[in-house]
């Protein structure tokens, strides 16, 4: 095992090399296990998201001073290990598993993906928890987020060159208000608890092929989960713009009344929609609106 480690830090393993170095006792060391279907014909982009964290948590064991063969990281996939997915039972990934040096796993050797998510930290936490062994994760130089600052940056100033004898937009209330009800839909929609937690962007049940785009608990989310929360608080702000717009203008009264009418109809329609989803994922809530 620590030949193959030197090599790479995650190892690749089939049924019988599973069998041999991670199931048959007795070992000294303990084992992560990522059970994932990386095959482009699987069609998983969720493996292949938290195959990237694993491989970043892999490395930052195997460079780290505390390296040692207490803890190996392996991958199982399906297509070369089917066998193993049935000895487990196991009918859906990716799933992390730890298997201790003596004992059989537990129900928390199974690392709970749907509400914690796949990021390099949480992982590391998990396995400080079960094997009390301590990584610090270390991600590759990540130079995106400072090159699309240096452009907006660039793109800001320029326009701001280009147009300094009238900056007169610069004062547009309208602009400033739409700026900032967009950064108020990206938080209260979720966007920062993805990037922290790193959820999957959906899910899909290996039995039936049902995908589910909203997680069923109240203390997890897909992504597709908070790009339909982001949609639904735009409708509703829309209709109470519409709302506020039919009466405090002094147009057509016909005019104004069909706006009033749209409001509404946006407001109860897509509020009603908000609080049933609500009610998915908070179970016992008592409360529904039109649609439930």
């Amino acid at each position: 095992m620590m030949e193959w480690s030197s090599r790479r830090s995650v190892i690749r393993m089939n049924g019988d090399k599973f069998r041999r170095f991670v199931k048959a006792p007795p070992r000294n060391y303990s084992v992560i296990v990522m059970f994932t279907a990386l095959q482009p014909q699987r069609q998983c982009s969720v493996c292949r998201q938290a195959n990237e964290e694993y491989q970043v948590l892999a490395n930052s064991w195997r460079y780290s001073s505390a390296f040692s063969n207490k803890l190996f990281f392996t991958v199982v996939d399906y297509d070369e290990g089917a066998d193993v997915f049935q000895q487990l039972n196991m009918n859906s990934a990716p799933t992390f598993m730890h298997f201790p040096a003596k004992g059989k796993p537990k129900r928390a050797d199974t690392f709970d993906l749907q509400r914690i998510g796949f990021a390099s930290e949480q992982l590391a936490k998990w396995i400080a928890d079960r094997t009390d062994v301590q990584i610090r994760v270390f991600r590759p130089p990540n130079y995106s987020g400072t090159i699309a600052l240096a452009l907006l940056v660039s793109l800001v100033g320029g326009l701001l060159y280009l147009r300094r004898n009238n900056l007169e937009f610069i004062y547009n209330k309208t602009g400033w208000a739409m700026a900032a009800l967009c950064v108020v839909f990206a938080m209260t929609s979720g966007q920062m608890w993805n990037h922290i937690r790193g959820p999957p962007y959906a899910h899909k049940n290996p039995q039936n092929g049902q995908v589910s785009y909203i997680h069923g608990s109240s203390q997890a989310q897909f992504v597709a989960e908070s790009h339909i929360i982001l949609l639904l608080n735009a409708a509703i702000t829309m209709g109470m713009v519409l709302l506020n717009e039919a009466a405090t203008s002094k147009g057509d009264v016909g005019k104004r009344r069909i706006i009033c009418l749209v409001g509404l109809g946006l407001v109860v329609f897509f509020f009603s929609f908000l609080l049933s989803i609500f009610r998915s994922k908070y179970h016992g809530y008592p409360y529904s609106f039109l649609i439930k």
